[in-house]
């Protein structure tokens, strides 16, 4: 889980959406309460990545990693960017073949 987490930080960090979109199942959620809002599957993710990453040139950086399970893991972040500084949190969801299936973000 270390691996994906690192790999989506980095993509994301690079403003590389197709390298993230890469890591997730074709029909993903991601569900961030900070924004008030759901984005679900590929074109979802996409807007979502567009919306907050790259519009708002956020970097992320890894504060810590909970793995829960084999399939679930929290990590905590420090977002900066456009809008300033957050730290929030994103309780990810793999399927068996390693990719995201869901993450619940929000911020602190």
């Amino acid at each position: 889980m270390q691996k994906l987490v690192d790999t989506f930080i980095q993509t994301a960090n690079a403003f590389d959406v197709e390298g993230a979109l890469a890591l997730f199942t074709s029909d993903a959620v991601i569900d961030d309460v900070s924004v008030g809002d759901a984005f679900v599957g590929t074109e979802g993710i996409r807007l979502y990545l567009e919306q907050f990453f790259v519009a708002y040139k956020t970097t992320s950086k890894l504060l810590s990693l909970e793995q829960l399970d084999d399939f679930n893991t929290v990590a905590r972040l420090d977002f900066t960017g456009d809008f300033g500084h957050e730290i929030g949190a994103l309780k990810i969801t793999i399927n068996s073949d390693g990719l995201v299936e869901r993450i619940d973000a929000d911020l602190e």
